[in-house]
């Protein structure tokens, strides 16, 4: 049903590109950056509600950040699309008991962030400013999450980050573009205005947004967990960053999914925090 669904609004979009291809361009980037799911249900609120909240901003753009204080190190944690910090629940409740300190953050546009769209590049300033706040040592980033962590850390270079964690997390921004496209079975008319007015909006085009050439310049020890069977990130996007980030290790699971969410996925995260 949503297969056919996509198919109908890209067909749309296309006859729009015929008339206006910039009009076209900004209502598939609209679907692209807009997520539908993400905002917080009852049953995460019970489980969010046990950290301290604690509201920051970018510039004007609040975004919420969720503490539970530990003896140890802080972590920073960075979910993905149309999710939120409850995702973390598992997760986290491993790494209380670890003594850990905990710090997870909803991204723009969802959970209980500011923002009605959603971009790595504005993720990416969100983290910066709980960096600062928090002072994490180990950032955990799922999915896009992991895209915006390592454009941060990339970008600001801070010394107190010495681990990063990527879960599932894609490479090329020019690929997520072009797998968006061809879901939605646009024409390279719509496709080339999404290039044009993302780099109108960033100031370069998607191919210059790349987790693997960020991470090249990233001296934090990493750890890259990517499953074979992703059906969202495909495998060889871990592959990718692996090959530009020379201080990583990269682990290849079966049958957990993009979600990566397993108790043999957190074995290999605890190993890497304590060794």
């Amino acid at each position: 049903m949503m297969t056919l669904l996509q198919k109908i609004i890209g067909l749309l979009i296309n006859l729009i590109s015929l008339f206006s291809p910039r009009l076209a361009g900004r209502i598939a980037l609209f679907l692209f950056s807009k997520p539908f799911k993400g905002k917080v249900n009852e049953k995460q609120s019970d489980f969010l509600d046990t950290a301290f909240r604690e509201e920051l901003k970018f510039n004007d753009t609040p975004f919420m950040t969720y503490r539970w204080l530990g003896k140890k190190e802080t972590i920073l944690l960075a979910h993905g699309w149309e999710s939120n910090s409850a995702r973390w629940q598992d997760l986290i409740t491993h790494l209380r008991k670890r003594g850990f300190g905990i710090v997870a953050i909803d991204a723009p546009a969802h959970g209980r962030s500011g923002s009605n769209r959603f971009n790595a590049i504005l993720y990416a300033e969100f983290i910066k400013v709980a960096s600062e706040r928090f002072e994490p040592k180990i950032i955990i980033g799922h999915s896009v999450g992991g895209m915006a962590s390592v454009l941060f850390q990339s970008k600001y270079q801070k010394e107190h980050v010495l681990k990063m964690i990527l879960l599932g997390a894609p490479s090329e921004y020019a690929d997520v573009i072009n797998r968006y496209a061809n879901m939605m079975s646009y024409s390279n008319r719509v496709t080339n205005h999404i290039n044009l007015l993302i780099k109108e909006r960033f100031g370069d085009f998607p191919k210059a947004y790349s987790t693997a050439n960020f991470s090249e310049h990233i001296s934090s020890a990493g750890l890259i967990i990517h499953d074979k069977k992703d059906r969202i990130i495909p495998y060889n996007d871990a592959v990718q960053i692996k090959a530009k980030y020379k201080n990583s290790q990269l682990v290849s699971t079966e049958g957990f999914g993009h979600s990566l969410v397993s108790d043999e996925v957190s074995n290999y995260i605890f190993d890497f925090i304590d060794n």
